[in-house]
């Protein structure tokens, strides 16, 4: 009879690996984006060609094959002089500018993307990102690990809202806050007949026509550039929009949307992945300021959020102060990672450094 090998002396083979880097944007991306952490699986290919079609740039895409099953894919674009050799990931500032990397990767798909990866660059930027995104993390330890030097820029602290924890106490929202809601949308009601909406798969990319509206009357045109509205040509317009051709995508954006006498007043924005919600952009018409419509319609958004099995609404930085009156609390900082090869520019980091952080 054969006895079975003693585990002592069973020598476990490498897995089987291949990295590559294509031209263009892989239709791999798909493939790994649907294995990669929930919180991840709307870095589709479409999320990226969008950006290239939103803000330019020519893509290449690491590939890296476990097993022979796409287990990371990372865009790249070239950013300054060609001779330099830098690159980035393209994407959308919002929510984050990272790439799928399959739950279950192992540590040598990272070496081999790194080992393709120094022979193609010398500095990759990843970012903004979340101190704890399960992609850029592992290929920011593992590079660290091979010899790279990694450079952090910090850039804004996130807050985060447990809807679980909400619903499962039973307190939110507050009465008097459901009274000041009732009480400010009886006076906008005098103004006109109020039309509450949620928007779904159905509604992109046409409902983007009906938020600009609003976006323009709104203070982000009136008091700045712009340049960060989401639905305008002048800002993000072109991105999101082009999202909605991709229907996994356009599966997940959702909104919210008051009309008050078949005027749009006020919106949210959100991208919704599984039971996680970014909040992406919310806005109001100033003719309606006086009543807080966006302040009442965000109510209605979260509660609809809860009601369909949101546990967790990331809200991303800035404008602390409102989100702690709801009942947000702090979550991971948002920094933008630099990552020189090694070799000379390794040994120039502390250079760089200067010039990375003081930009």
């Amino acid at each position: 009879m054969t006895m079975p090998m003693p585990l002592d002396q069973f020598v476990r083979l490498p897995r089987l690996l291949r990295a590559e880097i294509v031209d263009g944007l892989a239709s791999a991306l798909d493939v790994v984006a649907g294995v990669a952490a929930p919180s991840h699986r709307f870095l589709r290919h479409q999320w990226f060609a969008a950006a290239l079609k939103a803000y330019g740039g020519q893509a290449q895409t690491l590939l890296v094959n476990a097993e022979q099953l796409p287990a990371l894919a990372l865009p790249i674009v070239s950013a300054g002089p060609a001779w330099l050799r830098l690159a980035m990931v393209p994407g959308s500032y919002w929510p984050f500018r990272s790439f799928p990397l399959a739950e279950t990767a192992g540590a040598e798909v990272l070496e081999a993307a790194l080992a393709m990866l120094a022979n193609q660059v010398n500095a990759l930027r990843i970012g903004p990102v979340y101190d704890d995104d399960p992609a850029a993390g592992p290929l920011i330890e593992a590079a660290r690990a091979q010899g790279w030097v990694a450079l952090e820029r910090t850039i804004a602290q996130t807050f985060l809202l447990d809807m679980a924890a909400l619903s499962a106490e039973r307190t939110w929202p507050r009465a008097s806050t459901l009274r000041k809601n009732r009480y400010h949308e009886k006076q906008l009601a005098a103004l006109g007949r109020l039309d509450w909406k949620f928007l779904s798969a159905s509604d992109w990319p046409y409902a983007c026509e009906t938020l600009e509206i609003i976006e323009r009357a709104s203070w982000i045109s009136e008091r700045t550039s712009g340049a960060d509205a989401k639905f305008t040509a002048s800002g993000h317009g072109i991105f999101w929009r082009a999202l909605a051709e991709d229907p996994a995508l356009a599966e997940m954006m959702r909104g919210a949307l008051l009309s008050i006498g078949g005027k749009p007043a006020a919106f949210s924005f959100d991208l919704e992945v599984g039971a996680l919600r970014y909040a992406i952009a919310n806005s109001y018409d100033p003719a309606f300021a006086k009543h807080s419509p966006g302040k009442s319609l965000y109510y209605r958004n979260l509660a609809n959020a809860m009601k369909n099995g949101t546990h967790v609404i990331d809200w991303g930085a800035g404008d602390s102060g409102y989100k702690s009156v709801i009942g947000a609390a702090p979550g991971p900082m948002i920094r933008d990672w630099l990552l020189l090869r090694p070799g000379l520019p390794s040994r120039l980091a502390p250079v760089i450094k200067l010039m990375w952080r003081g930009r």
